[in-house]
């Protein structure tokens, strides 16, 4: 069993991962709305992959014998002014959520919580990616603008495929 300080930590987080998955939700709303079907397919994937994510903190705590609380999770942005905005504020949610993960596996380690840690580090991983992934994006809009390359980028996020990670 995880400590109460860690058991409540990993609660906030799974509380901002769901937080995540309503913040994708809103920007593929967006998109849908304004005719942007790729980058909708791009953050509907994201938004399924955080719920993922969520269930894996969910899954461990309970392996671990402890407690869930279901945080309420605050409302999410549906307006943008551009596509490049909402990438731009991905690529600020996912530095924020790196730093949290950071902040956890200094918590874990201070702790000497090694499962906790090693839990952990599937996460940090991930988010090394996730960034590169959305600055990648956002350098692809800054480098066409809004005429018709983001027609092609658009074409171009409806590529993407999920993953099949399950928790």
């Amino acid at each position: 069993m995880i400590s109460e300080q860690m058991q409540d930590a990993l609660n906030k987080q799974l509380q901002k991962e769901f937080y995540s998955a309503y913040l994708y939700l809103g920007m593929s709303a967006w998109c849908s709305e304004n005719g942007l079907n790729g980058s909708a397919k791009w953050f509907m994937i994201q938004f399924e992959e955080e719920q993922m994510h969520a269930m894996k903190v969910y899954h461990y705590l309970l392996g671990q014998g402890n407690h869930i609380e279901l945080l309420s999770v605050k409302p999410s942005k549906t307006q943008y002014d551009s596509l490049l905005s909402c990438f731009e504020q991905s690529l600020s949610h996912e530095r924020a959520m790196t730093k949290s993960f950071n902040t956890l596996c200094d918590m874990a380690l201070k702790e000497k919580d090694h499962a906790t840690y090693t839990f952990l580090q599937w996460f940090v991983n991930e988010q090394v990616e996730e960034e590169a992934t959305v600055g990648e994006v956002i350098g692809k809009l800054k480098l066409v603008g809004n005429g018709n390359g983001l027609f092609m980028i658009d074409s171009q996020l409806l590529d993407r495929q999920p993953q099949v990670d399950l928790p």
